[in-house]
């Protein structure tokens, strides 16, 4: 880039060469002029323009680190969010400023301690408006906002939380909003939030000459082995989209199986299972990534030559977005999609009102493999290694029938029944008779009976009692305790009288 068109510093100019960027694109001729000037700015441009440092650039130029937080840049995913942060912190090195990136799924913690020294955030808008609530981010002083991918916001619904932290923020700054395309949407919100705009369109960066888009027209039984087989002769390095999120686990399980190393990326995961995938397939650790729309934004990958949609988008935005991921940087790639009966009518759309031509491709002569061919196989190799010899396999002949002849049948002689035999019985001798509570031994009482406190004892009665007083005492004779038999005097047993006892008063 040339410092008289941009007027940018030495610095600037040695780290650009230093990456390569000798040559600036349409959208960046045109962009960084007008943010150097002060103005708003409403740029229409689809992925892979350049757009990322047509606004780094001139926000990294007018910032000084002792200015503090100066600067936001709004993204819709956490993807978009890294990879934009990564080429503020590239073109940033000589002047050393804070950058610091905000999105959900990572430790808050973390966020929050490089708060305090930055000049530059870039967030998502849900995990900005949790720090705006805590009081750790403070938006009184920023100068410059953006809106990177503004559709895709409007689209995931994050209109509520742009005005809330819109509300937060001074009205005089310089907003600059960059879409892939301006629907009724986002020319209202330009409308409401930018100041005199300069308004840059752009045509598709992507050439017909090098973009090849097709599709098949399948069913459900041979998606999924047409897949296989394009996927095993025609890629170098694939990215396969789906429009939900079960689907892309299902699938890459099912890819993995047939021998082809795919990995699956969607909401649901966690940030850090999602960086890793990412990064895998970014070093080419896998050859085929099998995502949501999620992956079509903010996924800067370069080397992609095939782009597939399994499942067919909604509409023609997505659509562009996921074909744009290919045939980047002078290089060619296809966009092959794979169209069933419940599709057509969204591609139907997407043929009326995309600007390529999309052709169509026969699957006559392609002889699809059987998608569970290869694990049957290795179900297979895997019985004959566990049951090689014939004599370990199970047979159910007669001769290999359990047997239960006399030697093995339960013997149940007189030797081995249970013998009740004297010795056997339980013995309750004198030192297993029953004790009573003091722990002295009894015997079992008779109870039609009173056992005799002398001679003169009379025998026990029901209807009356030995005791002299029949309403106090009746029913003592009913009371027969062995401990009373054990304290009486002695000449009692002997039938000897009590001469106190009879003694007359």
């Amino acid at each position: 880039m040339k410092s008289e068109s941009f007027k940018l510093s030495k610095p600037m100019l040695s780290l650009l060469e230093k990456h390569g960027i000798t040559i600036a694109t349409p959208v960046q001729r045109k962009i960084i002029p007008a943010i150097s000037d002060g103005r708003d700015v409403l740029a229409q441009s689809e992925t892979g323009s350049g757009k990322t440092l047509s606004f780094a650039i001139p926000i990294i130029e007018k910032t000084q680190k002792a200015d503090g937080l100066t600067s936001l840049v709004l993204v819709p995913t956490r993807e978009l969010c890294v990879q934009v942060t990564g080429e503020f912190m590239k073109f940033s090195q000589g002047k050393l400023q804070g950058i610091t990136a905000i999105y959900g799924g990572v430790s808050m913690e973390n966020q929050i301690r490089k708060i305090k020294h930055t000049n530059i955030i870039v967030a998502t808008p849900g995990r900005l408006i949790d720090l705006l609530d805590r009081g750790v981010v403070k938006l009184e002083k920023i100068r410059f906002l953006v809106f990177d991918e503004a559709d895709r916001m409007l689209d995931m619904g994050f209109i509520p939380d742009i005005e809330r932290i819109l509300k937060r923020m001074p009205q005089k700054k310089q907003t600059l909003l960059f879409s892939a395309t301006v629907s009724k949407e986002i020319a209202r919100l330009s409308q409401k939030y930018l100041d005199n705009p300069v308004h840059v369109s752009f045509e598709s960066a992507i050439k017909p000459e090098f973009l090849r888009q097709t599709y098949y027209q399948t069913n459900n039984e041979q998606k999924i082995p047409l897949l296989i087989h394009l996927l095993k002769h025609e890629r170098d390095l694939a990215l396969v989209f789906c429009n939900r999120k079960h689907v892309t686990a299902k699938l890459a399980k099912k890819l993995f199986e047939q021998g082809i190393n795919a990995k699956c990326l969607h909401g649901d995961m966690t940030q850090g299972q999602r960086e890793r995938v990412t990064s895998d397939f970014r070093r080419k650790k896998i050859s085929v990534l099998i995502a949501t729309d999620v992956a079509s934004r903010g996924l800067h990958i370069e080397d992609i030559s095939h782009v597939y949609n399994f499942e067919i988008p909604k509409d023609v935005e997505s659509y562009t977005h996921r074909v744009g991921r290919t045939a980047r940087a002078g290089k060619k790639g296809e966009a092959i999609s794979l169209v069933t009966g419940e599709d057509r009518k969204f591609f139907k759309q997407i043929l009326f009102n995309h600007g390529g031509s999309i052709t169509l491709k026969s699957i006559d002569n392609i002889r699809l493999p059987k998608s569970e061919q290869p694990v049957a196989d290795f179900k297979k190799k895997l019985s004959e290694l566990i049951y090689q010899p014939e004599d370990r396999k199970p047979k159910y002949s007669d001769d290999r029938k359990p047997k239960y002849s006399d030697d093995r049948k339960p013997k149940y002689s007189d030797d081995r029944k249970p013998k009740y035999s004297d010795d056997r019985k339980p013995k309750y001798s004198d030192d297993r008779k029953p004790k009573d509570k003091y722990g002295r031994e009894s015997e079992k009482p008779d109870v039609k009976k009173l056992k005799t406190f002398g001679q003169n004892a009379k025998p026990f009665d029901k209807r009356k009692s030995n005791s002299p007083d029949n309403s106090k005492s009746a029913g003592y004779g009913k009371k027969i305790s062995k401990f009373w038999e054990d304290r009486k005097p002695k000449f009692w047993s002997e039938g000897k009288s009590n001469s106190r006892l009879n003694k007359k008063h």
